[in-house]
């Protein structure tokens, strides 16, 4: 069982802000000549990237659980006359 949900989005966001991290730190050490303005679409892209994945998760986990809830309704209530104690 797991400890807790999987967000695809959150891990998307945090690989592309250690690769803008990488970037400025390559930049600033000399080995990569960047300008500032670079940065920023590989930002901003970073931050769409992760929306749409978090969005496609969500509508996968919707369905999902949806279709889980369907199964769970289609099974017959518990009789109410039988095994049950009587006041």
């Amino acid at each position: 069982m797991l400890r807790h949900e999987i967000r695809p989005g959150r891990a998307v966001a945090g690989v592309v802000m250690l690769v803008l991290a990488a970037g400025y730190a390559a930049d600033a050490a000399g080995a990569w000549d960047a300008t500032w303005v670079f940065f920023f679409p590989l930002f901003f892209g970073g931050l769409w990237l992760a929306a749409t994945t978090t969005w496609v998760n969500y509508m996968i986990r919707r369905r999902r659980d949806a279709r889980r809830a369907s199964a769970e309704n289609a099974v017959a209530p518990p009789s109410s006359s039988g095994s049950q104690a009587m006041r």
